[in-house]
């Protein structure tokens, strides 16, 4: 009897439950899939942005930057542009630091004159006469509209984010992508760049020179992304 009770039961009570599931939306998710959401919720790079933005990451580079002239003028390229990689690590241990990737990230600042721009593609940039810099190494910084998804001078060049701090290689990305959206809104803005031709401007933020299984670098320009921005007449 108890038996002939069961079989009549569980079908009841699996279509009360299918009922409630139809009747309040639920959905069935694997646990991986709910482990995953948990984490994703956790971690939201804007909120961590915003709590070192203002309060560690620009004053770092106010307090920190060293002068580009003086990096510039230690990395000698020849004809070609090409400077043999045992030649610049300690460039990098005097000026700037380098990261686990073997990225030689500096923070700098300089003035000088704008004496290009370039809208062509999204990622755009203005070409920058450095003051007291007469080297073959062309300066350019970008102005957007966007900055390429795998800049990270900025979040790498402090030297105070470290991978070790989170939980997933994807949250150290999202941050640099979040630094990156910050730059462009909050430092470059939506101003026309073209009018800055001729200009003088000074700027501070950060470069990456990438060495990572490479022996002969190719130094013929470096590309600065901004953290502050200053134009004159």
């Amino acid at each position: 009897m108890k038996q002939k009770l069961s079989k009549f039961i569980f079908p009841v009570i699996v279509i009360i439950v299918l009922g409630f599931m139809v009747r309040f939306g639920f959905t069935v998710v694997t646990i991986e899939s709910a482990q995953q959401a948990v984490q994703n919720e956790a971690f939201d790079p804007a909120k961590y942005v915003d709590e070192i933005w203002m309060s560690t990451l620009l004053p770092a580079y106010d307090e920190k930057s060293v002068n580009l002239a003086d990096v510039l003028v230690k990395i000698t390229p020849d004809a070609s542009g090409i400077v043999q990689k045992e030649t610049l690590a300690p460039i990098a241990n005097e000026f700037g630091l380098i990261t686990v990737g073997e990225s030689h990230v500096y923070m700098v600042k300089t003035t000088g004159k704008v004496t290009a721009v370039n809208t062509e593609s999204s990622t755009g940039t203005i070409e920058i006469q450095v003051d007291d810099y007469t080297g073959p190494i062309k300066v350019l910084m970008y102005i957007g509209t966007r900055i390429p998804s795998d800049e990270t001078s900025v979040r790498d060049a402090g030297g105070f984010i470290s991978f070790g701090d989170f939980k997933e290689q994807t949250e150290y990305g999202k941050v640099a992508s979040e630094i990156n959206k910050r730059v462009l809104t909050d430092i470059l803005g939506s101003e026309d760049k073209s009018s800055w031709i001729g200009k003088t401007i000074m700027v501070e933020g950060a470069f990456s020179i990438r060495t990572f299984n490479i022996i002969q670098i190719d130094m013929t320009e470096i590309r600065i992304v901004p953290t502050h921005i200053e134009l004159g007449d």
